[in-house]
């Protein structure tokens, strides 16, 4: 009988020990002594420590100085009767894996006695993705607000401006003095900058939704070329239109990537002083297509290019600094879509944007 007990109490554990070492919660066990004595496959996974590098040492290797050191302070406390309330309680931490990254997790501590010594597990659970579903509703949320704020502004501004620049359209018909004609002008180019203000402001934070059908996007590239030429012309800078195949068929709203391309050929025109070279390019690959878009003017500083697709931030004299961020919106309603940048101080800017090509039709 007895040994049937001890072969039953044996399958137990053996389950027991299964479970624990399959389940996707990290286990680490250690001693009062805050030796480790179990790590189970997800501690590995999460810790980014093989069981072998960490069974039999101290818990320092884990955990940062500051974790270790309330750890150890926890520990302590509880063993002398002070703190209690640690165990079961869930607490978040920021862990640092073997390879540097860091990881938001949740811990719940549970403690058991034998022959006179503690033991000690943490049950952790990596929040990452609880923390950026969390980060996407808050994201959400702050949109939703701001686009109203947005509409009751613009409508509140637009109505005045259609009134001025009625009015001033009006006087430029009856006023034949040049230099009241000129002051009449400068109020026409300020109501149309507001205009278009508020238009990108809409953009940002009322985006329409997105129409998605499929279309060559070497072809809009084209028509983007030729309706560049002149004001390169103009501005004295070459514009050169490369491609490397003759279709290249994405799925996305054309207008709105009509909108980003405009956008980068324009930051790239104004970035050229006294002249240069305007590149657009399109690369096929077998599953994607990627658009260059290089000019050889000064280059962006390294201080400012995190910053580049934020909301008004610009290193014009003129401009609202929101044609980027609206560029960065819309590809991101894209699937699979991406933009990037690469610039050298003194050699220039290249924007970056990869689209997958559509797998509906053979290319």
């Amino acid at each position: 009988m007895k040994s049937l007990d001890l072969n039953y109490r044996e399958d137990e554990l053996g389950i027991l020990r299964l479970a624990v070492e399959n389940t996707r919660e990290a286990f680490v066990t250690i001693d009062q002594d805050h030796k480790i004595l179990f790590f189970n496959r997800a501690a590995e996974e999460l810790f980014g420590f093989g069981r072998k590098e960490v069974l039999g040492e101290n818990l320092d290797v884990l955990l940062g100085e500051q974790c270790i050191k309330g750890h150890k302070e926890a520990v302590r406390g509880f063993l002398e009767g002070e703190k209690k309330n640690f165990i079961h309680d869930e607490r978040e931490f920021i862990i640092t894996r073997k390879d540097g990254k860091t990881i938001p997790v949740v811990f719940s501590f549970s403690v058991a006695q034998l022959n006179g010594r503690h033991y000690f597990t943490a049950i952790i659970r990596d929040i990452s993705e609880l923390k950026l579903c969390h980060d996407r509703v808050m994201k959400s949320e702050r949109l939703a607000e701001l686009g109203q704020l947005v509409t009751e502004i613009a409508h509140e501004i637009k109505n005045p401006l259609v009134l001025i620049g009625g009015f001033t359209r009006q006087l430029k018909k009856v006023v034949k003095d040049e230099k009241s004609l000129a002051k009449l002008d400068v109020i026409l180019e300020e109501v149309e900058r507001l205009e278009h203000l508020l238009n990108e402001l809409k953009e940002l934070y009322l985006p329409r939704e997105v129409d998605f059908s499929v279309f060559d996007v070497n072809t809009l590239l084209e028509e983007l070329y030729l309706l560049a030429i002149d004001d390169c012309k103009n501005r004295n800078i070459k514009i050169v239109f490369e491609s490397d195949a003759d279709e290249a068929l994405v799925e996305g709203d054309r207008e709105k990537i009509k909108q980003v391309f405009l956008n980068l050929i324009k930051n790239g025109v104004e970035a050229i002083e006294n002249g240069g070279v305007l590149r657009i390019e399109s690369r096929k690959h077998d599953n994607y297509v990627e658009i260059l878009v290089t000019d050889n003017g000064p280059g962006i500083p390294e201080k400012h290019q995190a910053k580049l697709f934020s909301p008004f931030f610009t290193t014009k004299k003129h401009g609202t600094g929101l044609g980027l961020s609206i560029s960065k919106r819309i590809i991101d309603q894209h699937p699979g879509f991406s933009i990037s940048l690469d610039t050298v101080k003194g050699k220039g800017t290249t924007f970056k944007v990869t689209m997958p090509l559509d797998d509906s039709v053979e290319q």
